[in-house]
């Protein structure tokens, strides 16, 4: 109760804070780590992109971790693609057969170009 004149005392609300554009951020940065484990960032960063595009779209109160969130899924994607677009490229060369016409030529191309890929030999 309060006398009249006088007003009682209500903190300030906390600032509001978007869960689309956290999450959106998080996924732009696994997805930036991600892609060290075999291309694995690729989906986190696409997900990432939708998610803060979203809150973008909603002009949430706390843009700038949307923002963040949709440049680094954005990196993220382009650095994968362009990592798919030179691995499928090295795989198509090895595998052209006016190149490397027998099994064993074709087998060495991919040695060489994939030197992770080798197959141990050791019986």
């Amino acid at each position: 109760m309060t006398l009249p004149g006088y007003q009682t005392y209500s903190p300030p609300a906390p600032p509001k804070r978007s869960t689309l554009a956290r999450a959106s951020q998080v996924l732009g940065i696994v997805g930036l780590v991600g892609l060290v484990l075999c291309l694995a960032g690729v989906i986190p960063a696409l997900i990432g992109v939708v998610l803060g595009t979203v809150s973008l779209v909603r002009r949430d109160a706390d843009r700038r971790p949307a923002i963040v969130g949709v440049v680094c899924s954005s990196l993220a994607l382009l650095i994968g693609a362009g990592m798919l677009f030179v691995l499928l490229s090295k795989a198509a060369q090895c595998g052209d057969e006016a190149r490397y016409p027998d099994d064993t030529s074709r087998r060495t191309c991919v040695e060489r170009e994939f030197p992770f890929a080798q197959a141990d030999r050791t019986p």
